[in-house]
């Protein structure tokens, strides 16, 4: 039976995801500005919008208590993996690999179970085995095609998947290490737009706004993944992961007119048949005839 928090636990995982596979939209309206200076603004305007919900939460100390010692030496390798992987995204979108940033989307959850069994030492079933096998097959086909992009799926799937892995083991929930993720970054982010030779605002009015919303598209659909995770099964999480890809593929192919080539397809093909066979795998066995 369907409760009112798995529903509601439903549509804000199905929100998260769905803005999530929306994003290169937004990034590809911000053509004209450099990918770093997009995602200095990403940073710091994310960082603003944090501010103000942890002081309407009143969050403030118990972060300041949580984000000590280990935990803050592991948030500073979160915020280095994070930087990179927007970075990487944002520079795809810009420069026409949506289709390659969203294979690296569908590889992610793969690399999750592989880290997950190399680095914590987690069991895993034959089906999420061959899953994994199916998805490393899929990479090797577009390496052997001599793909130069490569290197875009790659770099997302095992930046994320490390990301995850360290937010996994460190003491801090998803709002508070997101805050102190972002602080951490500011610095840097301030030195982009302060010192770097392109102007911080006067492209048009759009483009400013844009900009200024950077924050909200980041931290909104982050925040609905946290509340819905909490609501949800990890199963059931693992399944819903898969719709932002799925879009960020479908706007590569018919709203960006990426040119979609048989190496593509073979790559995608095994990485879809790894994707299946994981989410079976991830099914409780008592729904397994």
């Amino acid at each position: 039976m369907t409760t009112p928090a798995t529903r509601n636990g439903l549509i804000l995982g199905i929100g998260a995801y769905t803005l999530w596979g929306l994003l290169p939209i937004y990034l590809h309206l911000l053509h004209g500005v450099p990918a770093l200076q997009v995602l200095a603004h990403r940073v710091l305007w994310s960082l603003l919008l944090l501010a103000l919900v942890i002081v309407v939460l009143r969050r403030a100390a118990a972060i300041r208590a949580a984000a000590r010692g280990r935990t803050l030496l592991l948030l500073c390798a979160s915020a280095a993996l994070i930087a990179v992987n927007w970075m990487v995204y944002i520079w795809s979108v810009q420069n026409g690999h949506v289709l390659e940033a969203s294979l690296g989307y569908f590889i992610n959850p793969l690399v999750n179970v592989a880290l997950g069994t190399i680095v914590l030492g987690e069991r895993i079933g034959r089906m999420q085995k061959a899953a994994v096998a199916v998805a490393a097959i899929g990479v090797m086909v577009m390496a052997s095609a001599g793909a130069g992009a490569l290197w875009i799926p790659l770099t997302l799937a095992f930046s994320f998947g490390l990301y995850g892995l360290i937010r996994k083991v460190a003491a801090i929930d998803a709002l508070g290490g997101l805050t102190v993720e972002t602080a951490l970054l500011a610095a840097p982010a301030l030195a982009v737009l302060l010192l770097g030779s392109e102007p911080v605002f006067g492209r048009g009015t759009q483009t400013d706004m844009l900009l200024v919303l950077a924050g909200a598209v980041t931290a909104a659909p982050l925040l609905m993944f946290a509340a819905a995770a909490r609501r949800l099964r990890y199963a059931t999480m693992g399944l819903l992961q898969y719709i932002a890809p799925t879009l960020q593929f479908l706007e590569a192919v018919i709203l960006f007119r990426e040119p979609l080539r048989t190496m593509h397809i073979v790559t995608f093909a095994l990485i879809w048949i790894g994707c299946a066979l994981y989410a079976l795998g991830s099914r409780p066995k008592r729904l397994i005839p």
